[in-house]
């Protein structure tokens, strides 16, 4: 898959706080650093997001996105 966003950070999702229409993602990083994606819960469940998984963070602009393979 080829991505216009560059900066892309694998990660581990360390917690999921689900709320009535979107997700808080926290995704560690590495190096004690942690990003935060906020989708919708649909999202999360579509692509089968759970802790412990190996996502990759897009940050384009103010967006936060997750990649999942």
């Amino acid at each position: 898959m080829k991505l216009s966003a560059r900066n892309q950070f694998r990660g581990k999702v360390i917690e999921i706080k689900e709320g009535v229409v979107t997700s808080e993602v926290i995704v560690d990083i590495g190096g004690g650093n942690t990003m935060v994606s906020i989708i919708s819960k649909d999202s999360v469940e579509r692509l089968g997001i759970s802790v412990g998984q190996d996502v990759t963070t897009l940050v384009k602009s103010t967006s936060v996105m997750l990649m999942t393979e």
